[in-house]
């Protein structure tokens, strides 16, 4: 082969190669990207038609108790145990003895006090059956009820001149004496007041508690109690449903609530009131003190407005294909509702880009895909 052959078939090897490498790079070089040779962008886009909405207005609240209590005695003693084992998590019913304070002494002498009383009418007997003949047996029966471990019964019903020949034998000062210090004997017992549960426990029986030292704190169960706050422009909406529901992290509703009172005091920053309503659990269904619940009303908007896709919203503006271009709208919002939200602003059959753009490129041609 000839010097000049073999330099022509060099040269032409190196120029293919690189023609062949310069090809990869500008492959790779390429981006991603939904431009055509043309410079042709496609984006997904939907015709809006403005019209009146019910809006789903949600907002979101803790529960709390409706009452708390801190468990408290009126007199100094020694503390027993009462009914139940009070411990956190406890739950009680009403009416049930929470707490005891030792209290012989006290029963000692209220139990020699109605053995007085009934010494008193034993004595006046014999006047009873001379003076009033008639009324001696309503008396032996009134006696046979003064009990030391019972309370005391009521005073038989007696004529002017009966009640005055009593009391000339001190009968019925004596026997509101006995009534004065069983109610004395209250201060002895912690009664629950309402069905609730222990949250705290303070002092163990066996240890000495002085007046008004607290010893535990419970709460009431059978109702609660939710604070939700709500902007100011919904209020008369939310304030407008007679019965409310509730709902968990889930989406089941668990409760049902009235608006018990609204809060004067205005956020500053978000504008929304705190809505207080009391709340009873659904049948079959368990709320707990401080678990979050959502609850939502419906709201008639006369006002005209589009539902878009929250994506469709950048900055307060929504992108519209304008012909080829891409034409960004200022726009309100009026309402959300999970992934979607109501705008208005925007003109009828609107071209809305339903995703969000990165910038806009003023030289690219822009054609809708309609979604």
């Amino acid at each position: 082969m000839k010097r000049s052959q073999i330099i022509l078939f060099v040269i032409f090897i190196v120029l293919t190669t690189g023609i062949f490498i310069q090809l990869k790079i500008n492959q790779k070089e390429q981006p991603k990207t939904l431009k055509t040779e043309d410079n042709i962008v496609f984006v997904p886009v939907n015709k809006i038609v403005n019209k009146a909405h019910t809006l789903k207005l949600v907002s979101y609240g803790q529960v709390s108790p409706n009452r708390e209590l801190m468990v408290a005695f009126k007199i100094q003693g020694k503390l027993k145990k009462g009914d139940l084992s009070m411990k956190p998590g406890v739950r009680f019913t009403t009416g049930q003895i929470l707490y005891k304070l030792e209290n012989l002494d006290a029963f000692y002498t209220l139990a020699a006090r109605k053995s007085s009383l009934s010494n008193l009418i034993i004595v006046s007997l014999p006047d009873i059956e001379l003076d009033f003949p008639d009324q001696k047996d309503k008396w032996i029966a009134y006696l046979n009820s003064i009990s030391p471990s019972s309370e005391m019964p009521p005073l038989p019903n007696m004529s002017t001149k009966e009640k005055m020949f009593m009391m000339n034998r001190n009968v019925i000062q004596e026997h509101y004496n006995v009534i004065s210090m069983e109610v004395r004997m209250a201060d002895y017992l912690y009664t629950a007041p309402f069905n609730g549960t222990v949250i705290d426990i303070y002092a163990q029986p066996g240890s000495i508690v002085n007046p008004g030292v607290q010893i535990a704190k419970i709460a009431r169960t059978d109702e609660y109690e939710v604070k939700v706050p709500i902007q100011m422009k919904d209020l008369d909406a939310f304030k407008g449903e007679t019965e409310t529901h509730f709902m968990n992290s889930e989406g089941v509703a668990i409760a049902t609530g009235k608006i018990v009172r609204i809060s004067d005091v205005i956020n500053q920053q978000t504008q929304s009131a705190d809505v207080y309503y009391s709340v009873k659990e659904l049948d079959g269904q368990k709320i707990y003190n401080g678990m979050f619940v959502n609850v939502c009303t419906n709201k008639k908007e006369t006002k005209k407005s589009a539902l878009l896709p929250r994506t469709a919203i950048k900055n307060g503006k929504v992108n519209c294909l304008n012909g080829t271009k891409i034409k960004p709208i200022e726009v309100t919002i009026i309402g959300t509702v999970q992934d979607s939200i109501y705008v208005t602003g925007l003109p009828d059959y609107s071209s809305v880009v339903l995703s969000r753009m990165g910038n806009i490129d003023k030289k690219a041609i822009y054609k809708g895909i309609k979604r």
